[in-house]
């Protein structure tokens, strides 16, 4: 394939979409790493969506335990540690690279390579997937912003919602002068009450939330 064939191809009417997508993701990327700009990705590990009553009179924040088949599936797909940008720029690209050699091998009209887009990102989605599975470790050390990632063990600070019992709520910690919120479980199930102190002192073992327990000082 030359690279006006490829040019011709990658804007026609079936892969003009994929192909302006596509550029708009690398002219992004070239922005971050001129300018800094923040990258937008899930928090998983809340489930706070779907999952999270806050019309309890008492101010608590109920979480289901079980997350949603939605978020079980962007697990499987490694958006719990994996930059939601990153993986779409990655599925982009596959599916550009699919659907333009389909095109070019292919002797269909260009009506039938639209169809073919849908199943093309269907494909591409899950090989980000394994393309992103090595990439795993590294992006654990740091947090989704570049940061090294925190220990939240034995800091202190304030919770933002009563917990007790077997309830689930939220506390704020100061590091380094910036508010973090975590979710947060009474360690003994006893009750700490909305802007009381308290210290965390485990985490749970599927990093769901942090188990605290009532400090008089931070």
């Amino acid at each position: 394939m030359s690279f006006n064939e490829l040019l011709e191809i990658s804007f026609n009417p079936a892969n003009t979409i994929l192909s302006v997508l596509l550029i708009l993701s690398v002219l992004y990327w070239i922005l971050t790493i001129f300018t800094g700009l923040g990258d937008y990705d899930i928090d998983l590990d809340t489930d706070i969506d779907a999952d999270t009553n806050l019309d309890n009179p008492d101010g608590l924040i109920e979480v289901n335990q079980d997350p949603s088949y939605f978020i079980q599936f962007l697990k499987f797909l490694n958006l719990d540690i994996i930059p939601i940008t990153f993986f779409l720029t990655l599925t982009l690209l596959f599916a550009w690279l699919i659907n333009v050699n389909l095109n070019f091998y292919l002797p269909f009209p260009n009506w039938f390579f639209m169809i073919t887009i849908i199943p093309a990102i269907i494909v591409s989605v899950f090989i980000s997937k394994y393309v992103c599975t090595p990439l795993k470790p590294f992006f654990k050390e740091i947090n989704h912003k570049g940061e090294i990632a925190y220990d939240f063990l034995g800091r202190s600070g304030k919770l933002i919602t009563t917990v007790k019992e077997d309830k689930i709520g939220m506390i704020e910690i100061i590091i380094n002068k910036d508010p973090i919120k975590l979710m947060v479980k009474s360690k003994d199930g006893s009750e700490i009450k909305q802007g009381e102190n308290a210290i965390i002192i485990d985490e749970e073992p599927q990093k769901k939330f942090y188990y605290i327990e009532k400090s008089f000082e931070i």
